[in-house]
């Protein structure tokens, strides 16, 4: 890349980071109204993210009160791949947050969350398959995303996996690795996660 297109490519990029920047040093400075009109202004655009953060803004009533649109934006950010929005569809749909409760669309947002990454998803989705859920009842299913979380450094999601290789509930029973993921969650400050590593460790030859 010569000199001269560099120079227009950091210059474009700066460009384009520069509003949701503002955006977001508005909000971290309390002016709601700047940032909101920031946000607005940027999801009209098409910005995904931004689409995300005056969603919630909107969820939490920060344009005077909650307003009736604040899906359809988060729809839009699902929909340019924020991981964010897809888990808080997921959460809405579980609930019945504006939407009527179906387990089945909280499952598929979860799902979708789930596979970018997102821990509590993993976690969630997990909890889906393992009480049949929006889902079929499938135990291997709900331990391959506890432990994708529990991975990922999910206290609850490293307890729960611990639990299933402990009784052999969607996994081969494996003392060593129970031991392994109840330690990863009393390590994270899980009071019964401590009590049960160290009753396995004294049970273990």
């Amino acid at each position: 890349m010569t000199h001269l297109r560099l120079a227009l490519y950091l210059l474009s990029a700066t460009t384009l980071a520069a509003p949701i920047d503002e955006a977001y040093a508005a909000y971290a400075r309390g002016d709601k109204p700047v940032a909101l009109q920031r946000y607005r202004q940027l999801a009209e655009q098409g910005h995904a993210l931004a689409q995300f953060n005056y969603a919630m803004m909107l969820r939490r009533g920060e344009a005077g009160q909650t307003q009736e649109d604040w899906l359809v934006w988060l729809e839009k950010a699902a929909a340019g791949g924020v991981m964010n929005a897809n888990y808080v569809l997921g959460l809405a749909y579980e609930r019945g947050d504006g939407v009527p409760v179906s387990q089945v669309l909280a499952t598929r947002w979860f799902k979708l969350a789930a596979e970018q990454g997102h821990t509590e998803a993993q976690l969630d989705l997990g909890t889906q398959y393992f009480l049949g859920r929006g889902a079929p009842k499938d135990y291997a299913e709900a331990a391959r995303w506890y432990e994708k979380a529990a991975e990922g450094g999910n206290m609850g999601a490293q307890y729960l996996i611990a639990s299933m290789y402990e009784h052999g509930d969607g996994k081969p029973v494996d003392i060593a690795q129970a031991l392994m993921w109840y330690t990863a969650a009393a390590r994270q400050g899980d009071p019964a996660a401590k009590l049960k590593a160290e009753v396995l460790a004294r049970s273990r030859p």
